[in-house]
């Protein structure tokens, strides 16, 4: 299975890029999977709710442009569905079932996901109703990957 990570900024503590090279590392033994970090657009001071929109449309777009046609798009939205570790796994587990060998997940820029983005899932994920930084909901995107692999393996780490 090949794994896309398209998201909105870059890892900038040495602590989450530690964290997320060790989740890759791990992640390599049982998918391909890649990290597509896509620029913040620029958000003025003070920005009204119509500067934001156009914030939101133009990474909307640009994300857009880095999802393949034939893949399965999974966007982090907190009004998406939540799933426990063992669901998720039976998430991937089906999809794999179903020949889609190309699964992308999307981690919006601090204002989230346009609506274009959104419009395009094909399975919309929430690990919460909180708010998370996106450097952090990055690596713990990794670790329920990682956790989900686990499980279908049938491999000790899940408790």
């Amino acid at each position: 299975m090949k794994i896309q990570i398209i998201c909105i900024g870059k890892l900038k503590e040495k602590y989450w890029t530690d964290a997320s090279a060790e989740y890759l590392k791990r992640l390599s033994r049982y998918c391909d999977i890649q990290i597509t970090e896509l620029k913040e657009a620029k958000l003025p001071d003070r920005a009204s709710s119509a500067q934001e929109e156009m914030v939101k449309d133009e990474e909307g777009k640009n994300i857009l442009k880095h999802i393949k046609d034939e893949s399965y798009v999974i966007t982090l939205e907190i009004k998406g569905k939540t799933l426990s570790s063992e669901a998720m796994s039976q998430k991937m587990r089906d999809l794999s079932l179903e020949g889609r060998s190309h699964v992308t997940f999307i981690i919006g820029g601090s204002l989230g996901l346009s609506s274009h983005v959104s419009d395009r899932a094909d399975f919309k994920l929430s690990f919460s109703a909180m708010t998370f930084p996106h450097q952090m909901m990055r690596v713990i995107l990794l670790e329920q990957i990682y956790r989900s692999f686990k499980i279908i393996k049938g491999e000790t780490y899940h408790k």
